[in-house]
């Protein structure tokens, strides 16, 4: 006789799918990153010009047509090499103008 039995092994348990899709899972990573990026941003230059500028004027947030005109030459410099040479080309331009005319109002 046994003093012990054997229990009969249940079958598992069905495991629920997961709810998430890989096309979801995607998209909650791409927010999370782009936070992120942009908490450090704005922490990494509030540390770099702490004391050189008022706290209030070291960040603003975009204006959406800002946000747009940003996104329409960003897609046209990613898409080709000719549009990112006449994208970087105006970036040089719009630096060197700027440069001209702070020295010109400095003297």
């Amino acid at each position: 006789m046994a003093l012990f039995r054997k229990k009969k092994a249940k079958p598992p348990e069905p495991v629920a799918e997961d709810t998430i899709t890989p096309v979801v899972s995607l998209i909650v990573a791409d927010v999370a990153l782009r936070a992120g990026a942009n908490l450090l941003r704005r922490t990494v230059e509030l540390g770099l010009l702490k004391g050189k500028v008022a706290p209030g004027r070291v960040i603003r947030g975009n204006t959406i047509k800002e946000t747009l005109i940003g996104t329409a030459l960003a897609t046209v410099a990613r898409r080709s090499v000719p549009g990112a040479i006449l994208v970087g080309g105006g970036l040089l331009a719009k630096t060197l103008s700027d440069r001209r005319r702070a020295k010109r109002q400095k003297a």
